[in-house]
């Protein structure tokens, strides 16, 4: 008996320390598979100002978004700064999965009727799965639906359709500071002269600063290179605040296009935000605009029913 305690006394601590290496070696494992965190966040909602973030919305979640743009601010009080001169427009957009997300709008600007599709490629993230960016990719059509100018014209119901495509790159670094390069390509069917191009070139930078738990300041720029589109037109500029109240998003902002559509805001933007007007008084094309969003729960996530 003696023997065999002291058997027993040698051994418990070896087979103490194999169980704590093999409990070690398993948490080690088990930490390895849940030490992927994903960066969530990035921007508030799924649009910057005009156009697309990273952002989508969840599985079954609906978003109903309204949209305005006013008239330029250049004409004071005569019409209140561009309130009297409103276009509107009026979207839905909903999470197929966690990683797709479709949706559908109308324009009163050429009454446009748009739709579009964005899938996330890739997630930032860190840990043992270490991602620097979150990669998406947008493809837009849209349908104009306002009357042709020229009536007397073979008008084609193709010569309606406009098409959209557009990486979105973004990365959040930190808590306060997130930014978002685009490169975009437009397609357009029917253009309003033989110089202009059908294929037009774009790339966009986005910024967001967080000021607050609940409010952050938006930047948005796109650059079209000289050469492709051959009527007056202007590099689109948007500048804004962003709030959050419960379940909606407020989007306050200034920019120089009144257009809410892909092929509006990039290639038929006519003003700058300030210009000389040739008779050496300079102007501004800045108008007031607002995007709302408010997000509805129509699914309920896995293990929540």
């Amino acid at each position: 008996m003696k023997k065999t305690n002291f058997l027993l006394l040698l051994f418990f601590p070896l087979n103490a320390l194999v169980l704590h290496a093999q409990n070690d070696d398993l948490l080690s494992l088990l930490g390895d598979e849940l030490t992927t965190d994903y960066v969530i966040a990035t921007f508030k909602t799924t649009r910057i100002v005009n156009g697309h973030s990273i952002e989508n919305v969840g599985e079954g979640v609906l978003d109903f978004k309204i949209s305005h743009r006013f008239g330029p601010v250049r004409n004071g009080l005569y019409d209140v700064f561009g309130l009297d001169d409103a276009t509107i427009r009026i979207g839905l957009d909903y999470g197929i999965n966690d990683r797709l997300m479709v949706g559908v709008g109308r324009g009163g600007r050429e009454k446009v009727i748009d739709g579009f599709a964005k899938y996330k490629l890739l997630r930032q993230s860190t840990g043992k799965r270490n991602m620097p960016i979150t990669l998406s990719l947008l493809t837009n059509m849209e349908v104009k639906t306002v009357r042709f100018a020229d009536q007397e014209r073979d008008n084609k119901f193709t010569d309606r359709l406009f098409f959209a495509n557009q990486l979105l790159i973004g990365r959040k670094f930190g808590e306060h500071f997130s930014l978002q390069i685009m490169p975009t390509h437009v397609h357009r069917n029917l253009t309003t002269t033989r110089d202009d191009k059908n294929d037009v070139f774009a790339v966009g930078a986005a910024g967001r600063i967080k000021l607050s738990r609940r409010v952050t300041v938006n930047a948005e720029y796109y650059y079209v290179p000289e050469g492709q589109v051959a009527t007056p037109y202007a590099n689109c500029l948007a500048l804004g605040f962003e709030i959050e109240t419960g379940g909606h998003v407020f989007q306050l902002h200034f920019t120089n296009t009144s257009f809410m559509n892909y092929s509006g805001f990039i290639t038929q933007t006519a003003e700058d935000w300030f210009f000389n007007n040739g008779g050496g008084k300079l102007m501004s094309g800045a108008r007031f605009g607002f995007n709302i969003s408010r997000v509805f729960t129509l699914k309920k996530p896995k293990g929540f029913e």
